[in-house]
Order: C-alpha cells, then sequence, then structure tokens
C-alpha cells in the first residue's frame, strides 16, 4: 500500500518565470488551461457510495504551467530512447521537439544516440541537433532515429557529460530499467546540486508500469497481434487437426496475449505468465487441445513469451544487458511438446508456428498510441520547464500524472488472474479456468 508521502514530486526550485504560452489562468477552464500545482488526480477512482476510501491517493496533475523554472531561451534540452523498440518511440520525440521549439521557444533541443550509451564520451556517440525540420516525418517510421541500446553507464559519468553539454532538461523514454536510470542521474545531478530536470516518459508494450492505466505501444501491438492471430488462425482451420501456435511478447506480464486474444474472438487458448499451466494430465494442456481438435479439428494457441517458464528443464541463468532474466523459448518449447505428445497418441497435427515478436514492436504507432505519445510527451516537456525532476509522466484514469520514479519502479503491474480482464479471456477461449495435473 503506498502513502501519501510516496506521491510528492521533487522540484529543482521556485517557479518565477512567466509562461509563453497562451492559456487560460485557471485549472479548470477546459483543455487549454494551466494547471495549478494543487490539482490532483484521484489513484482509486472507485469507493462505497457515501464513503471515502481509506488513505485516499493523488497523484499530481500533469500539465503545463502558469510559471516556470527555466527560462526558455537559455534552455537546453536532450531526448533519450532506451530499451527495446516499442510503437511511437519517434512519435515521443517529434512531440517534444515541436513542443519545445513551437510554444516554449527552447530552439536547442538535442537527441542522445543509442540510449545510456551516448551519455558516456568514451564510446564516442555525440549527440545530433532535433529540430522541427529534422523530425517533421519520423512518425511515419517505426524504431527510433535516435537508435537504442540496453544497459545503463555510470550515473557520475552521464551526469558529468550533461554537465559540460550544460543540459538543462533531459527526457528519458524507456522502461523500468530506463526509468531506473533515469532516476541514477536524477539523484546524481542532485548531489551535485545541478539544476537539471530528469523526466521519464513510460515505454513498455507490455504495459507492466505500476499506477497507470496504460502504457504507449501497447495498443499498436495488440492491434498487430490480434491480425496475426487471425492469420493463424486461417492456416489452422486449413489443415486437418491444424494448430495456429503464436508467441507474443510479454516478459512477466499477460497484457498483449490476453487483449489480442479479446480483440481477434478466434483463439482457443491463452498462456501468460500470470495463469500457471500443465502440460499432462485429464485437465493438463495437451489432453485439453486434444479434446479441442477432436471437436473441431482445428485450435489456435497465443502464448506470452514469459509463460511456463517453470516448465522448461535448464533455464538460461544469464541476464541481458538491463539486468532482466533471459527467458527460454517457450514458443519452440511449446511446439515441440506438442508435436511429440501427438506423435506418441498416433494423432495426425499439423502444428504451424508464428513469432512474430520482432515484427509486432517494429510498427509505426496506430492512431490511439499516436495520440498517447504525442500527450505524454508534451506533458514530459511542461514538467521539466517547470523544473520538476526524478517524475514519470503517467496516464492515468484518463488523466495524465507526475509520478516520481521511485514509485513508478517500485513493482510491476500484471493481470489479475481474479479480474474482470482474465474472465473476459477464459469466457472467450472456453478455456479451464485452473489446469490440473
Amino acid at each position: 500500500m503506498i502513502t501519501p508521502n510516496q506521491t510528492l514530486v521533487q522540484v529543482l526550485g521556485p517557479a518565477v518565470i512567466a509562461s509563453p504560452l497562451q492559456l487560460a489562468h485557471r485549472s479548470g477552464q477546459g483543455p487549454g488551461a494551466f494547471v495549478p500545482d494543487e490539482a490532483r488526480v484521484r489513484y482509486q477512482i472507485e469507493t462505497a457510495t457515501g464513503q471515502d476510501l481509506p488513505g485516499d491517493i493523488f497523484f499530481e496533475k500533469a500539465g503545463p504551467r502558469e510559471t516556470l523554472f527555466f527560462e526558455p531561451r537559455q534552455t537546453k534540452a536532450a531526448i533519450i530512447t532506451c530499451g527495446g523498440v516499442c510503437p511511437g518511440l519517434n512519435n515521443v520525440v517529434r512531440s517534444a521537439v515541436m513542443e519545445f521549439y513551437y510554444h516554449y521557444g527552447v530552439r536547442q533541443v538535442y537527441g542522445i544516440r543509442y540510449g545510456y550509451a551516448g551519455l558516456n564520451p568514451r564510446i564516442g556517440l555525440p549527440p545530433i541537433e532535433l529540430t522541427p525540420k529534422s523530425v517533421s516525418d519520423i512518425h511515419e517510421k517505426g524504431g527510433t532515429i535516435l537508435g537504442s541500446s540496453r544497459g545503463q553507464q555510470p550515473s557520475d559519468i552521464m551526469a558529468e557529460f550533461l554537465l559540460e553539454q550544460k543540459i538543462n532538461i533531459l527526457l528519458c523514454v524507456g522502461g523500468d530499467g530506463t526509468l531506473r536510470g533515469a532516476q541514477d542521474v536524477a539523484n546524481e545531478v542532485q548531489r551535485r546540486g545541478l539544476n537539471l530536470a530528469v523526466i521519464g516518459i513510460p515505454k513498455t508494450i507490455d504495459n507492466d508500469v505500476m499506477y497507470m492505466t496504460r502504457t504507449f505501444g501497447m495498443a499498436t501491438a495488440m492491434e498487430t497481434a490480434h491480425k496475426i492471430l487471425d492469420c493463424a488462425h486461417s492456416e489452422a482451420r486449413s489443415a486437418y487437426n491444424g494448430v495456429g501456435l503464436v508467441k507474443l511478447m510479454g516478459r512477466d506480464a499477460g497484457f498483449i496475449a490476453a487483449g489480442a486474444t479479446l480483440a481477434s474472438q478466434e483463439v482457443n487458448f491463452c498462456l501468460i505468465p500470470e495463469v500457471p499451466f500443465v502440460l499432462e494430465g485429464t485437465n493438463g494442456f495437451l489432453e485439453v487441445l486434444r479434446r479441442r481438435l477432436e471437436s473441431a479439428r482445428h485450435a489456435v494457441v497465443a502464448v506470452a513469451e514469459g509463460a511456463g517458464q517453470d516448465l522448461i528443464r535448464d533455464l538460461p541463468l544469464e541476464t541481458d544487458a538491463s539486468g532482466n532474466r533471459r527467458y527460454a523459448d517457450i514458443g519452440l518449447y511449446l511446439k515441440e511438446q506438442i508435436v511429440n505428445y501427438f506423435r506418441q497418441a498416433n494423432i495426425p497435427a499439423d502444428v504451424k508456428y508464428f513469432d512474430p515478436s520482432y515484427f509486432v514492436r517494429s510498427v509505426p504507432a496506430n492512431c490511439e498510441d499516436a495520440l498517447l505519445c504525442d500527450l505524454l510527451a508534451r506533458n514530459a516537456v511542461h514538467a521539466g520547464m517547470a523544473g520538476k525532476t526524478n517524475l514519470v509522466v503517467g496516464f492515468l484514469n484518463g488523466a495524465f500524472t507526475h509520478i516520481p520514479i521511485s514509485l513508478a519502479v517500485s513493482e510491476k503491474k500484471h493481470v489479475d488472474p481474479q479480474g474482470l480482464l482474465w474472465s473476459s479471456v477464459l469466457a472467450t477461449t472456453g478455456q479451464p479456468k485452473q489446469w490440473i495435473n
């Protein structure tokens, strides 16, 4: 349970410079109004009739402030993209540049190349200048024009580089590993007494960042995965005892697999990390799959990459550059188990395996994500210009919020096996509520 003190946002100092934005001067006068620092967004919006929730939690509302900490014409900003590729990265970069340039008059905006590696001068990746012209059409492309990488660099080296470059605002776009790196930078510059604002923009198609309704990239990923599941269904039903097996992204959270399953309505088995399953037994996956083929002669299986790791022997022990444990390939493992099971039972089965992971994350953002990216980027710029720091901009209950990075990375969000989302998946697929060996 979080406390009100955990939601407090750090500031570099008093904001006394009048904003150049031409907006109404009171919150509540429409979307074009300045937001006072006192404005809050409730964390839990549901309560019993006539009662307040004990220990109500509120987050500071994001948005443009009437006064700024940084003088726009003297401000130098930088943007960095880290971690895996995700739909919408270029949208965030473009919108941030446009907001800095056209609304605030900030003329010095730079892109840090290849993640945190670009903040280590020993690696030799100098920043590139970002202008409205240079980013004009990047939102039409997948990936990130800045390049990306996993892993952090020493916080003192990154802070020293930012100091030498005279950067005032650093926007860090990435998942929990990136946000931890941003927190390290913010803490280091604070220790040195530097006026440098560090703002995180949450990027993960897995949607596993806490205290946020949705992160950008997930809607595009689900839409793309939905199309691939439909292709798997076409393949499966065109074969005798056809099985379309699709591995989707989702290391520790099954939001993409669950959402794409609901969108497709053609999936018969959805396997996610939050719900363990067994292979053998009268109500194990393989036996239930056999019964499905006997009745319908085809089946579609969606499996998240982090599902079923407990079933695989000799799991890899190494980690990637971000410190995440490398998972075994559950898709190939499951394919092998299905093929062997039906071969030993002398039952013909035609397994079609799809692994579209890199395709799903590399496409341009769809309309829904493009809008979210735009607003996240602009609110990050507003926060930085106001002198707020060590926070991540979130989207919660229909509003944009400021969440301290320490709180955002304190735990991960998961699909609730007892919640409505998973209940809907079970009703759609018809799979057992529990896998019993």
